[in-house]
């Protein structure tokens, strides 16, 4: 909050008086408050913090092939074109948008007596830096939010980092579990204006779920880690989180208050917006829906995600509606709904968590089930209807409802697994081939996925459909991209440090192939 002193300088006159008197009077601005109290930094906390994520998707999507350039040989993110300004909103926003603000309203919260605002202000600070190091690997931390007293913090070890989220996300569980007694403010306040828990409205357990989801999210990243991934552990964290899709954590968007103002949604073709205008489906995606890699079985989902006719494309070779021709057909899906929603981590990955971890445990039989409760979890929550928000000359179109009679044909189908013996194949007995595919489906728009293919080595077995780039960056290398670049403000200012960070390749953050080099959970 900024402090800010007018002096002023007054002259009064009076037809009474025969001279003047002038003089100098102290003001304090009413709307620049010197001070503020936890409910009124912790909605612009979570709001932003669980906005970072798009941010980051609109580079990852390509990289998942969730999306490919309508135009051939583009040069985008599709062709692994990267530049360092591609990475600023992923670590600006972590740094100086959210992150800068955790640590003081924890401070706030703690010397007012407001337990329950801590908690929540762990579990967002893991919740940025647990996404901020799989986007980027090695981050600041330990030296980092500390304003104009470092601005070259040191970057930790993703391996330490692991450490240190898991213990914001135990920590914050032991603040919200404290009663509600112990707090001074009220968590969620709706009069004179709500403030407080905007994502929740003041459901603890609820937040105790996310942290719990969120530990098992991030334990099941270290599925290539020998004895550091611990598949019991995982299965523990996930019985301790989400309960259904109501517990979810998504970011809502809502009405601008301008409406010359973009909309909210990152992903639509709202006024201002467009990110993905020269975009369309990728055809990796495409294909798992369309019948191709499940011969026979239209997914019922396809109207809703896509379009019944997205044919999709491949990177660098581009396809679908083109730009001078047709609006792209990406703005036709539920997920780019004007007022849509956003998933950050739900229910349904948690269910797809599960699945790989007992999997991987050997405890195939609940594998089976949280596998097949994923799909159903997925696509019960997309499957409500609505209206899509198209690019002109479109006009709005129903978006196809899913019933319950759809999702148990689909899952009789012969796309999903039936059997724990369809989880994988006899060629490769030991990759979870079933549910990694249906996350995939189910993760759609969710960097989430770059982690789960990296992690798997965008193993053709479980992506068959994927293909490397036409006309790719040479920077590449023949390699799939494995990190985003550093941020262009860590190249000006903290260059140093970057020098420092060297991939197993010997390449380090100055580099401009970087981006080829595996994290630490990744080796």
């Amino acid at each position: 909050m900024k402090k800010l002193l007018i002096l002023l300088g007054l002259a009064l006159a009076s037809p009474a008086l025969t001279s003047c008197e002038s003089f100098l009077d102290k003001n304090t601005d009413p709307n620049s408050p010197t001070e503020t109290t936890p409910n009124f930094l912790l909605p612009s906390i979570i709001s932003n913090g669980l906005a970072i994520q798009y941010g980051s998707e609109q580079r990852v999507a390509f990289f998942t092939q969730n999306v490919a350039a309508r135009g051939a040989g583009a040069g985008g993110a599709d062709q692994y074109f990267l530049t360092n300004a591609n990475s600023s909103a992923t670590f600006n926003n972590t740094y100086f948008l959210v992150g800068g603000n955790i640590p003081p309203m924890i401070k706030l919260a703690q010397d007012e007596g407001s337990p329950y605002y801590v908690g929540a202000g762990k579990i967002m600070m893991a919740l940025i830096l647990s996404h901020a190091t799989d986007m980027l690997g090695d981050i600041p931390y330990r030296e980092a939010f500390q304003g104009e007293k470092n601005f070259t913090p040191a970057y930790d070890p993703q391996e330490q980092l692991y450490g240190d989220i898991q213990q914001l996300l135990d920590e914050g569980i032991v603040e919200m579990s404290k009663p509600a007694s112990d707090n001074k403010r009220p968590f969620y306040i709706t009069t004179p204006a709500i403030s407080g828990d905007i994502l929740y409205r003041g459901d603890v357990q609820k937040w105790i779920r996310l942290a719990w989801s969120l530990k098992a999210r991030q334990a099941n990243h270290l599925t290539k880690k020998g004895a550091k991934y611990e598949p019991k552990k995982v299965l523990e964290y996930a019985s301790k989180g989400f309960l259904t899709s109501a517990d979810d954590c998504i970011l809502q968007f809502v009405p601008t208050v301008n409406s010359g103002t973009p909309t909210t949604n990152y992903f639509s073709a709202g006024a201002g917006r467009l990110n993905f205008s020269t975009s369309t489906f990728g055809a990796n995606f495409i294909k798992f829906l369309n019948g191709a890699t499940y011969p026979g079985v239209v997914d019922p989902r396809l109207p809703v995600m896509a379009t019944a006719t997205s044919p999709g494309a491949d990177p660098g070779v581009g396809g679908g509606p083109q730009p001078t021709t047709t609006p792209t057909d990406f703005y036709r899906s539920f997920y780019t709904r004007e007022l849509g929603y956003m998933d950050v981590i739900t229910y349904h990955e948690l269910q797809f968590i599960k699945a790989e971890a007992a999997f991987l445990d050997g405890q195939k039989s609940v594998a089976l089930a949280a596998y097949r409760e994923g799909i159903r979890a997925h696509m019960a929550k997309i499957g409500v209807g609505g209206t899509t928000t198209p690019l002109s000359p479109d006009v709005p179109a129903a978006i196809p409802t899913i019933t319950t009679a759809q999702i148990n044909t689909y899952l009789a189908s012969s796309a999903v697994a039936q059997t724990e013996a369809d989880l994988s194949t006899s060629a490769a007995p030991n990759v979870p081939r079933a549910i990694m595919q249906q996350k995939y489906i189910a993760m759609f728009l969710n960097p989430e996925s770059w982690t789960d293919m990296r992690r798997y080595d965008f193993s053709p077995v479980i992506y068959p459909n994927l293909v490397f780039p036409v006309g790719a960056n040479s920077d590449a290398g023949g390699k799939f991209p494995r990190r985003l670049l550093p941020a262009t403000t860590e190249v000006q200012y903290n260059s140093a440090n970057l020098r420092a960070q060297v991939g197993p390749d010997g390449i380090n953050g100055l580099n401009s192939k970087f981006f080829t080099q595996k994290v630490w959970w990744d080796q």
